[in-house]
């Protein structure tokens, strides 16, 4: 994903106020070997960018006046109650060096599972997304939970996911449970009268 950005020489709250009233976003670039620059971004354009799930976990080619680096979204700050994008903060990728990002989670098969079609058992997802390291070359878009041989009461953990090629989670203590099938209770206490 291409995103365009242009230098900027002004700093402080006066000038990144000047900037949002001329419809820009401020912005900085950092990491690498290389100093920390100063942008600015077009604040529509990075306002829809911000709704895409792709924007947030992809390597994004950055064009600074003419000058193409790979940077990745590391944070941004939005307006309390507006819809403005106050700053954003984007990381330089080395492609030789291992990066660690949130990848989000796309559970599928839900419709299919033992624990919903025979139990009638809620599937709860505990994770929307996982901390991943990798590559830059390897980082996935999102990584897909099969839930198509949940059973009622059994869980799926981060150790339990197909991951691609060259990707590893990042633990946090103990194996973190991703999603888990219960029966609602009203449907346990249906279950007792019936017998």
């Amino acid at each position: 994903m291409k995103v365009v950005a242009f230098a900027r020489k002004d700093q402080g709250t006066g000038a990144s106020r000047r900037l949002r009233n001329a419809g820009q976003t401020p912005g900085i670039i950092y990491g690498g070997n290389e100093p920390a620059v100063n942008i600015a971004l077009d604040h529509n354009a990075l306002f829809h960018a911000l709704k895409k799930e792709v924007f947030h976990s992809s390597i994004l080619d950055m064009d600074v006046d003419g000058k193409v680096e790979k940077v990745l979204l590391r944070d941004f700050q939005m307006h309390a109650y507006k819809a403005l994008v106050l700053h954003a903060d984007f990381q330089r990728v080395d492609p030789n060096k291992k990066i660690h990002v949130k990848v989000p989670l796309h559970f599928v098969n839900a419709d299919v599972s033992p624990a919903v079609k025979l139990a009638s058992a809620v599937i709860s997802h505990v994770a929307v997304e996982l901390d991943v390291e990798c590559l830059p070359a390897d980082l996935p878009e999102f990584i897909e939970v099969d839930l198509s041989k949940l059973e009622a009461g059994q869980s799926i953990h981060a150790s339990g996911l197909a991951l691609p090629k060259g990707v590893a989670v990042v633990a946090h203590g103990d194996d973190a449970t991703i999603a888990y099938a219960v029966k609602p209770a009203g449907a346990a206490s249906a279950e007792a009268e019936a017998k």
